[in-house]
């Protein structure tokens, strides 16, 4: 309600309190009523009560707009990456002008420059950007990190920072399995309706002969896992065994249209000279038009043998490295005439790893080698 200013020679009581100043005397009782009125009350407006109708529309909305307007929803065009728009999960890189990147589209674009032999550079302001250029800015995945989110399963907001300990430990809605999966029971469901079923299920009650041909099933995806841990256990029981760390470059071959490759420097294992080489997607034409990424790698003797070199050898990650490569054992047999394997390829888990060896200005992994003895 507005307020209008009274004469000193006018009432008080628009006022809805008393008036008071040099030559004026307060009325009787106060508060400058008549007999019979009630004092008005002046009250503050809370937020969450219902807004007082007579009020301006605008002012109603101004005062919506600042109690019920979400930070997180101001604060998501701020902090989004600049490439997929999206707020970051993890690390948050920023180039030399503080455009934001998420570390998954920060390493794609530097994979991307490298296979198509380019200097890489930030999608807004076009300066440079390399590992060395940009840095982490841990200002922003704090902030990220404290912005809710909503959890997949029961809807409810939580910080991203617990998110993800919520999903898994403590939603009531997250998905489920029953305990006698081991002997088959494909049920899958909320966590709060587990109890009631696994009180139902019925494959504790089945008799052996049914339980047989599930088990059978599990037994031989267990069988190729054991087989691989009692080859690697296997090879270490030999006689002759070598590893070093190596190193591929990049390069370009002479072609019209260069094509990315990689090399390592000799280096010598088991009293041999090696190279390694290895390729992107094959040696496609342009792999850099492609989603999928993959490496695959050829060993090469490069010294002379008087006799077959009959070898196991396996790549695994560096010791500084944290790509993450499935170990897969291959078998060779070396000899001056056929000194160079087919071209293998790299078991890393997908393509967003192999992302990260492109992204890199050099690749490190740690190679073994096996000599079987005849």
């Amino acid at each position: 309600h507005s307020l209008s200013l009274q004469s000193p020679g006018s009432s008080a009581a628009g006022l809805g309190v008393g008036a008071s100043g040099p030559g004026m005397e307060p009325p009787v009782g106060g508060s400058g009523l008549q007999p019979g009125q009630e004092e008005p009350v002046l009250r503050r407006e809370v937020p969450g009560q219902d807004a007082d109708p007579e009020v301006h529309p605008k002012k109603r909305v101004r005062l919506q707009e600042g109690e019920a307007g979400k930070l997180e929803e101001r604060l998501y065009s701020v902090l989004c990456c600049t490439v997929c728009l999206d707020l970051p999960k993890a690390s948050v890189y920023q180039c030399t002008n503080g455009h934001l990147m998420c570390a998954g589209c920060f390493i794609h674009l530097l994979a991307d420059a490298r296979l198509k032999e380019e200097q890489a550079t930030c999608p807004n302001c076009r300066c440079e950007i390399s590992k060395s250029l940009c840095c982490r800015n841990l200002a922003v995945e704090k902030a990220v990190s404290e912005l809710p989110c909503e959890c997949g399963f029961c809807l409810k907001q939580f910080p991203r920072s617990v998110l993800e300990r919520h999903q898994k430990e403590e939603c009531q809605d997250r998905v489920t399995q029953c305990k006698y999966k081991r002997i088959g029971c494909p049920w899958q469901g909320p966590f709060h309706e587990l109890t009631v079923h696994e009180a139902e299920c019925s494959h504790p009650t089945k008799t052996g002969n049914e339980l047989m041909g599930i088990l059978d099933e599990m037994d031989q995806s267990h069988r190729k896992e054991m087989q691989l841990y009692n080859g690697i256990f296997s090879l270490l029981c030999f006689e002759k065994i070598g590893f070093t760390e190596v190193q591929f470059r990049p390069y370009r071959t002479d072609d019209f249209i260069t094509r990315l490759y990689y090399e390592t420097p000799r280096f010598t294992v088991l009293n041999q000279t090696w190279v390694l080489k290895a390729r992107v997607n094959d040696s496609e034409r342009n792999p850099n038009l492609s989603c999928k990424r993959t490496l695959s790698f050829q060993l090469i003797l490069k010294s002379k043998v008087n006799s077959a070199l009959e070898c196991s050898y396996l790549l695994l990650k560096g010791p500084y490295d944290d790509v993450r490569i499935n170990p897969v054992i291959y078998h060779y047999v070396f000899s001056n005439d056929a000194n160079e394997t087919d071209y293998m390829p790299l078991p890393i888990i997908d393509s967003v790893e192999c992302n990260k060896l492109l992204a890199a200005k050099n690749i490190n992994l740690r190679l073994f080698i096996f000599q079987i003895q005849k």
